[in-house]
């Protein structure tokens, strides 16, 4: 026969150790809010760096050569045919096929409706793209992703939330992008303004982007523990998406017959998504039990297409110095109306003084651009 001072022994060993209270049969733990600040402290932070990536996207931005393309906009309506519907179509067939969770197919087109990131503005410069091009597209899809993200997000998502699965929270959604809106104008503003300070707040804006993702990667892992334990499935649709975009912008492109150099422009704009944008989206809209379950699939999706671009770099950069290192051949029948391109990518180079160099790969005093 168990003694009271017995089961007493008994209930304070099975206590848990953060009790702060034993009664002998009972204990009293203190409710943790380590979480939940931890996830307030990643929401404001998020929502501040992003606000910094897409300000200092916005002093990228010429408003002249904006309304150049806006003027003459087939490339632009190329690329938003890609972004706004090669891409979230393409979510929606993944999601399908690999049968995912109604929250992971949530957030897998979430990631196909995002606009596209400023790194395509950089690896359009390395693959001698259109970069009057790369960045308006940036900056349109930016804007217009205002109505498509959440139209698209209703036509795409409803086989998994007609049953009242999962809830969509477009208020939270359209409150994120509008308010992305306003530091992307005020850096187009300060572009066309202050010219000289748009170039040193677009190096500070590179590199708050890349802490950004360090940041979603590393906090995120901490409060979503078990988001990297997810099924293989979605690693798989990570890998395969970015090349899917890429691939698809650049036929399509080229079968409506946009020049190489503006296929190659397109096919990154279409490929390369706002990741930072996603992952602050789904943090503000969704509740901790789905995040565990969709953290991840942003950060998966930036590795993949970083990777994808850098062997895209990689095998254009060796085939240019196989052939002598020009694609002027390749892209001679787009020269009417390109004939400032290298003269722009120039111009981006002096902005981006880690990108400097000219056509054949060798670096230029930086600064200087010697004019004949």
């Amino acid at each position: 026969m168990n003694t009271p001072m017995t089961t007493a022994a008994v209930a304070l060993a099975t206590c848990h150790t953060n009790a702060t209270i034993c009664s002998g049969t009972s204990c009293l733990v203190a409710p943790s809010n380590y979480n939940k600040i931890l996830s307030l402290v990643l929401s404001i932070v998020l929502t501040v760096m992003l606000a910094m990536v897409m300000f200092s996207m916005g002093c990228t931005v010429e408003a002249g050569k904006l309304w150049g393309h806006i003027k003459r906009p087939w490339g632009i309506f190329i690329g938003f045919l890609c972004q706004f519907g090669i891409m979230p179509f393409a979510a929606f067939a993944l999601s399908l096929a690999f049968n995912v969770l109604p929250v992971q197919a949530v957030v897998i087109i979430i990631m196909g409706c995002c606009p596209g990131g400023s790194s395509s503005n950089i690896i359009a410069y390395w693959l001698d793209g259109d970069m009057d091009l790369s960045i308006s597209m940036t900056a349109c899809s930016s804007i217009l992703a205002l109505g498509m993200m959440p139209l698209c997000l209703l036509i795409y998502t409803s086989v998994w939330t007609s049953a009242d699965t999962i809830q969509i929270p477009y208020q939270s959604i359209g409150i994120t992008l509008v308010s992305l809106l306003i530091p992307v104008a005020l850096g187009i503003y300060v572009k066309n303004k202050w010219p000289e300070t748009a170039k040193k707040i677009l190096k500070v804006g590179s590199i708050v982007g890349l802490l950004l993702i360090i940041i979603i990667a590393v906090v995120g892992g901490v409060l979503y523990q078990s988001s990297w334990t997810i099924s293989p499935s979605l690693w798989i649709i990570g890998a395969i998406y970015p090349f899917v975009g890429f691939t698809l912008g650049f036929f399509m492109a080229r079968f409506v017959g946009q020049p190489w150099h503006k296929c190659r422009t397109i096919a990154l704009e279409t490929g390369f998504q706002n990741s930072q944008l996603c992952s602050t989206i789904v943090q503000l809209s969704f509740s901790p039990e789905e995040l565990e379950v969709m953290f991840a699939f942003p950060l998966i999706y930036s590795i993949f297409q970083l990777v994808v671009a850098v062997m895209s770099v990689g095998a254009y950069q060796m085939y240019k110095w196989k052939c002598g290192g020009g694609s002027s051949e390749l892209d001679s029948e787009g020269a009417e109306g390109d004939a400032e391109a290298p003269k722009d990518k120039q111009e981006y180079a002096l902005e981006n003084g880690g990108f400097e160099c000219d056509e054949n790969g060798n670096n230029g005093e930086k600064g200087k651009i010697t004019q004949m």
